[in-house]
């Protein structure tokens, strides 16, 4: 994971398992070997760390993961109103995420591509997987920032 330990305001980047996963590598490991070796160059630098806290801070004091949970069922909802489209071969998500997966157009990916393009071009950028658009709001997204996005994403979609 990377990008909201720091806001992206500096480079950080963490890895993390569930406990069952963590024990099953630890314990697999022959005795005195690193057992789960992810350090790098810059692993625990004082910019990325200070960064990382202040960001931590900001997400205690403005209650931004409790705001995300009070969103994301509107948001859940806007992206799978999307589903009647018919351009729109899937819509999936959790929280604030979600993937609308459009039908491929001459070979995989083209259309993911070209709708990317075209979203760009109208103010909102996405990225595309394939032919999958990723929805990610900002936490500090409210019910107009969900709406805008939407509406330039549904008009998009309208024009396959």
């Amino acid at each position: 994971m990377a990008k909201a330990l720091t806001n992206g305001a500096q480079p950080m980047g963490a890895v993390a398992v569930r406990e069952g996963i963590y024990r099953t590598i630890v314990d697999a490991a022959p005795d005195g070997a690193t057992e789960f070796f992810h350090g790098y160059t810059y692993s625990a630098h004082p910019a990325a760390c200070a960064a990382g806290l202040a960001t931590l801070k900001i997400y205690e004091t403005e209650r931004l993961f409790a705001k995300g949970r009070e969103l994301s069922d509107y948001f859940q909802d806007a992206m799978f109103a999307l589903q009647e489209l018919p351009v729109v071969a899937d819509v999936r998500g959790q929280g604030l995420l979600a993937g609308v997966e459009v039908k491929p157009g001459k070979a995989p990916g083209m259309r993911g591509a070209e709708l990317q393009a075209k979203l760009f071009d109208r103010g909102l950028h996405l990225k595309t997987t394939g032919d999958v658009a990723i929805v990610a709001p900002a936490f500090i997204a409210g019910r107009a920032e969900i709406d805008q996005m939407s509406a330039i994403l549904r008009d998009a979609l309208a024009e396959y």
